[in-house]
């Protein structure tokens, strides 16, 4: 029976990373896509934003409060989309077999080695390469057997940016309170007996770092 291949693409911070790409000044400072407005909503936060606790979804005059020198700049969605299209076609060219789950992440089926490439580790280095080249932006991406683990391993790559961490036992400590959230998760949707393995496979997963 041949073992699936599947590849987590997560953007990094995508928005306001495409806002810090296309706009010098944005560089190195707090930023969230979003309205400043009282009734505002942040719809993405740069690295520097989440530094101060600033993350999607959190209310404008939360976000200010936390981080007085938060810069806010309109969504633009017809470039997020056309970036996104981008990213797909470059994901097209290892497997026909993608499930978008936003404009900036998505599953990749990569069981058959479309390219000869190698392993699945190695295509999603090269798909991260790829994006980086072509967008100049950055992406996390994890590798797995199934998607529910490829997903947890590209939350591990990007931490591996965020934290400094640089084997996979630090990794897999910092993972732990993701690990736990989602087991508790899974145990209350009644899904523990289909995964009662979970944890123990868990170590079984590749990390691709998230450094361009």
């Amino acid at each position: 029976m041949t073992t699936r291949k599947i590849i987590h693409i997560d953007m990094d911070a995508f928005y306001a990373s495409v806002e810090q790409r296309d706009d010098p000044a944005l560089r190195g400072r707090p930023v969230a896509v979003g309205s400043a407005q009282p009734r505002g909503v942040v719809a993405a936060a740069s690295y520097e934003a989440r530094a101060f606790g600033v993350r999607s979804a959190m209310a404008s005059v939360t976000a200010l409060r936390r981080c007085p020198a938060l810069v806010f700049v309109p969504p633009r969605f017809d470039v997020y989309r056309a970036v996104s299209q981008q990213i797909r076609g470059i994901s097209a060219d290892y497997t026909d077999l993608i499930e978008p789950l936003s404009l900036d992440e998505a599953y990749l089926d990569v069981t058959e080695d479309q390219r000869g490439v190698g392993s699945a580790t190695a295509i999603a280095a090269e798909i991260r390469a790829r994006i980086c080249k072509t967008t100049g932006l950055t992406a996390s991406a994890g590798v797995s057997y199934n998607k529910f683990i490829a997903k947890l391993a590209s939350v591990g790559a990007e931490r591996t940016f965020d934290s400094d961490l640089t084997n996979e036992t630090d990794l897999l400590d910092a993972l732990e309170p993701v690990i736990d959230a989602a087991w508790t998760r899974i145990s209350r949707a009644g899904a523990a007996g289909r995964t009662l393995t979970l944890k123990a496979k868990f170590a079984d997963f590749k990390l691709v770092a998230r450094r361009c």
